[in-house]
């Protein structure tokens, strides 16, 4: 079968399938892409030739399967949609990416290393200088002259799980091959990425056809080992302050049923990450909210306290531990089920390599009483059951019910807090809370919200009640600002039957809104929420923690006397802009205004822009946590030096071996 190697790649990408628990889907169900002149005559070529067969005499089973493609304008955001979709999607669907070569190409670097930091699986096919070097340079092509084979597309390879760049067309089906084992493999996956030289691309050869036969990738369930199972037990069951911390793992695994049942079974406590926030309904007696540097302080007064934390699907991030902070208790020991050894082995755990809703099913099932069932002695014969956890050999482990008791209270006091913060009644500007509040109110449970940095994803993990495990989707692995309105692209085309809302602040905004033309162009609704203070809110308020007195984080005029920017405020109209993109715009200035407008705007057809200014320096409720962020050990201003002082404080608790 002779075919250009771009028509190779679309042929083979359209057939390729993944299976888990028996359900088949399409692996690569789509294709974004920006043409160039890197691509355009290879991959773009093959994409149309592709999509023209469509409207040709043949049979519908004779026609090569399709692989739709979708015009992004920027090529970070494309990243981004195809990052929200996959995840979107558990991680078994990855959408593919072709840019042209040059800036086009490492445009797509920022969202590589988003989707490996967050082991979210996408493909992308940067286009590549001529392998033949027969016209070298060429346009936008990188000289270096340590070596003719060094590309601008090498700085993919820290940030991909699977990184190739196809010389020869002999070499593109062990390329292809390498690439969907990644991103099929639940403990790799992340970011894959196949160079393509642009007179590669154009290139014909001679395929064997069973390289474009109808393949299945199966996507495992690796089970607990005995022996590994049998050692987490033996901790688990020593505990009488045990947590559990929920991250996006159980989520991807489809494990939330199997953590109800853990949690219902043993009465442990469940606190969770940004990832992993819905794996358990927010109102579940066991639900203990966010964990760490800006979760719930409920969850932090728990881990302090925890002699045992059981990690499931979670990678530890610094806003977990707070910064190796938040487990305080002495001899705290950990248990991580995780997919895969690297996050398993973290704090010098009890390893147990599993997917996540085997594991937690094996774990529910030994704690229930059996062989397996051994508790650790009590250190005092008399304590009661009302003290310490329950649990002898044959016989089912549960909490005590003290503690059980302890937290229960602690979560109705806090969410008392929560009211207050959703219901503030702050001025002249709402706060941030109040729109929050009012979002977690009216939106309905399915509905899905979208955000990824600034201020909004730390108020988000502590007071937000999600009641659906796909309802919540902060992308916290990179922070990555301008994620919001292309992944929010990227959530809807996976879940057109859900409404979507992209919480954006005024900073992340400006770096990227190219994504709603995208959203118009193909008909997408998306619901969007553009949250305007006039600035950086979160660096603003974290450069006063440190002692720099919120420097350069205002959008203000220069002020010509004091040579700051500290003027009066810009005249950036971002309703405007999102009007001058297509899209329908709400301007609001009360919680009442808002509320109407989200009501509109859930209601609407087409992409809808609420547009609101908030109060960045409105209170909101503490944590009772920490976030290691260096302060200056040597300052002239009296600020950097008392925060330099409570640094130190807060440092002095750190253990950076548990």
């Amino acid at each position: 079968m002779k075919l250009t190697v771009a028509q190779a790649l679309v042929r083979f990408l359209a057939v390729q399938y993944s299976e888990r628990d028996g359900v088949e889907q399409r692996l690569i169900p789509g294709c974004f892409g920006i043409f160039g002149h890197g691509n355009v005559a290879g991959v773009a070529q093959a994409l149309l030739e592709n999509s023209a067969s469509r409207g040709s005499q043949h049979t519908e089973s004779a026609l090569p399967a399709h692989l739709p493609y979708h015009l992004a304008r920027n090529e970070q955001g494309m990243v981004h949609a195809s990052v929200g979709y996959a995840r979107m999607r558990n991680r078994l669907q990855a959408m593919a990416c072709t840019a042209s070569i040059g800036p086009g190409s490492t445009n797509m670097v920022t969202g590589a290393a988003l989707a490996t930091i967050n082991r979210i699986p996408v493909l992308l096919l940067p286009s590549d200088y001529f392998a033949t070097r027969v016209a070298s340079p060429v346009l936008q092509e990188l000289e270096d002259p340590r070596g003719y084979d060094v590309s601008v597309n090498d700085a993919f390879r820290p940030v991909s799980r699977f990184f190739d760049r196809v010389e020869r067309p002999e070499q593109l089906p062990s390329a292809l091959l390498g690439a969907m084992r990644v991103l099929t493999d639940p403990a790799e996956t992340g970011a894959v990425t196949i160079a393509l030289p642009q007179d590669v691309q154009a290139e014909a050869y001679d395929w064997p056809e069973e390289l474009f036969a109808r393949r299945v990738w199966h996507v495992a369930r690796p089970v607990p080992e005995p022996a590994a199972l049998a050692r987490a037990v033996d901790v688990l069951r020593s505990a009488s302050k045990p947590l559990l911390v929920a991250g996006g793992g159980v989520i991807y695994s489809e494990a939330t049923a199997a953590l109800r049942a853990f949690a219902e079974a043993t009465g442990i406590p469940v606190a969770d990450t940004q990832a992993g926030k819905g794996a358990l309904a927010w109102d579940h007696p066991c639900a203990v909210g966010g964990v760490g540097s800006t979760g719930s302080p409920v969850a932090n007064a728990l881990a302090r306290d925890a002699d045992v934390v059981l990690g499931v699907g979670t990678r530890y991030s610094d806003f977990t531990t707070a910064s190796r902070t938040a487990f305080q208790h002495p001899d705290v020991r950990f248990v991580n089920l995780n997919i895969t050894s690297f996050d398993a082995a973290k704090h010098a755990a009890t390893m147990l390599v599993a997917d996540a809703r085997e594991g937690l099913t094996a774990l529910t099932e030994a704690l229930g009483g059996g062989p397996r069932s051994v508790l650790k002695p009590a250190t005092q014969g008399a304590e009661s059951a009302d003290s310490r956890a329950v649990g002898t050999a044959g016989t089912a482990y549960h909490v005590s019910r003290e503690y059980a008791a302890g937290f229960a209270a602690h979560r109705d006091e806090w969410n008392r807090v929560v009211e207050r913060a959703y219901h503030l009644g702050h001025g002249p500007l709402p706060a941030q809370t109040e729109v929050l509040g009012a979002l977690n109110e009216l939106l309905e449970p399915r509905d899905v919200l979208v955000q990824a940095a600034g201020s909004m994803p730390g108020d988000l993990q502590m007071l937000w009640r999600a009641a659906d495990e796909k309802a919540y989707h902060v992308e916290y692995g990179y922070s990555c600002m301008g994620y919001e309105i292309a992944g929010a692209l990227g959530i809807k085309m996976a879940a057109p039957d859900r409404e979507v809302f992209a919480l954006v602040g005024d900073g992340s905004y400006l770096m990227m809104a190219s994504e709603i033309v995208t959203a118009v162009s193909e008909g997408i609704k998306l619901n969007l929420v553009i949250v305007q203070n006039q600035g950086f809110a979160s660096i603003g308020a974290l450069s006063e923690s440190v002692g720099s007195q919120r420097f350069g984080t205002a959008y203000r005029y220069r002020d010509p006397n004091t040579g700051q920017l500290d003027g009066g405020v810009l005249p950036v109209d971002l309703a405007a802009n999102a009007a001058s993109l297509g899209a329908e715009v709400i301007r609001v200035r009360t919680i009442d205004e808002f509320r109407e407008a989200i009501r509109s705007s859930r209601a609407a057809t087409r992409t809808t822009a609420i547009h609101i200014e908030t109060d960045p320096l409105a209170p909101v409720p503490s944590s009772e946590s920490w976030w290691d962020v260096p302060v200056a050990q040597v300052a002239a201003l009296d600020s950097t030096q008392q925060a330099r002082k409570t640094y130190e404080e807060h440092k002095a608790t750190q253990r950076p071996l548990i």
